[in-house]
């Protein structure tokens, strides 16, 4: 399974996305910052402007802030050309990470199972395009699908399409497509929610500003934290704003990698740390006062005290009208060696 490759969790990916601008410098740039900052794959967007734009698509909202007309003249300015990607691929593994990247119509699918990618990754856009994911599909790779702008329905009938074409490792990422998204919009809830109603890995692809949001989902079991990445927050293009910029990612993987050494196994018991604390803050049986060998232990002749050196106080009723066998000062933790047979007391 694709997961199973990797030694640590959740899966950190870097989505360099467009963030490159069209420039295949700042393409290979990225993914030397992703690198150094922890993450455990790259992936970028590959696509012709024809496969998936016509020109009567509007911007979006969050696109407006380019010079583009429409969606398709945004898509034109973003390319990169398709012998750009095996160059691509070839570096980011020369760094240790998997590369991968999402296609947006059937060129860019072919593409990139000729280089050989580990898995394709669709965005949220692709959930009701059925006959494509069945293409997918087909392919027989490991898929990752986001589900964006979907419903439990629409996310149901994606993974039947999915299986239909014949995929059987599917990762799902509970993804909220506003850029950035309002911390009221992300819906974490949905990552368990997903995870117990389709039985597979489920992550979380966060555009939200920030990383607080990628630290609740690792709390929540996400699987995988896909987070934009950028050189520049500040630069010209449709996704940079709701990007970290380098140190802001490398901040993110590091407050995800000790999120999850602090969840722990999830078993109830005392933390290796703990031991030496136990013995000391725990209480244990003592003597109330001096007590002389030879008398009986009776209720007022025992304190309920610390250290836990001593007898359990559970064991009370156990303990209590022994002979003792030793004396005992005032405090002394009261052990089984001190304490010889019950004696019977007269009433």
């Amino acid at each position: 399974m694709f997961l199973d490759q990797f030694s640590v969790k959740p899966v950190i990916i870097a989505e360099a996305g467009v963030n490159h601008n069209g420039s295949r410098e700042l393409a290979h740039r990225l993914i030397e910052v992703a690198a150094s900052a922890g993450a455990n794959v790259i992936k970028f967007q590959t696509f012709k402007a024809e496969e998936c734009a016509g020109r009567f698509a509007a911007t979006a909202e969050y696109q407006k802030s380019c010079s583009a007309e429409n969606q398709f003249q945004l898509l034109r300015d973003l390319e990169l050309p398709f012998s750009d990607f095996a160059g691509l691929k070839e570096h980011a593994e020369a760094l240790g990470m998997l590369f991968l990247s999402t296609p947006d119509g059937i060129a860019s699918l072919d593409l990139l199972c000729h280089i050989d990618v580990a898995a394709i990754k669709t965005g949220s856009g692709e959930v009701s395009n059925l006959p494509f994911l069945r293409e997918i599909g087909s392919r027989r790779r490991p898929v990752i699908l986001s589900t964006g702008m979907s419903t439990l329905g629409e996310v149901q009938k994606a993974l039947h399409a999915l299986r239909e074409g014949g995929a059987s490792d599917i990762m799902l990422l509970h993804c909220t497509s506003e850029y950035p998204a309002p911390p009221a919009d992300c819906n974490l809830n949905c990552i368990p929610l997903l995870s117990q109603a389709f039985a597979v890995p489920v992550g979380f692809s966060d555009h939200t500003q920030g990383h607080e949001a990628a630290i609740a989902a690792t709390t929540l079991g996400a699987r995988i934290i896909e987070k934009h990445l950028t050189l520049d927050r500040s630069m010209s293009g449709p996704d940079h704003a709701a990007s970290l910029d380098p140190e802001q990612f490398a901040d993110m993987v590091t407050a995800v990698r000790k999120t999850t050494v602090m969840l722990g196994s999830g078993q109830k018991s005392a933390a290796s740390g703990e031991a030496a604390n136990l013995l000391l803050v725990r209480r244990s049986l003592v003597a109330a006062a001096d007590v002389q060998a030879g008398e009986i232990l009776t209720a007022d002749k025992i304190a309920i005290k610390r250290p836990a050196g001593g007898i359990a106080p559970e064991l009370l009723s156990q303990a209590l009208n022994r002979r003792v066998c030793s004396d005992l000062s005032a405090d002394e933790p009261i052990t089984w060696l001190h304490l010889g047979e019950v004696v019977q007391v007269e009433r």
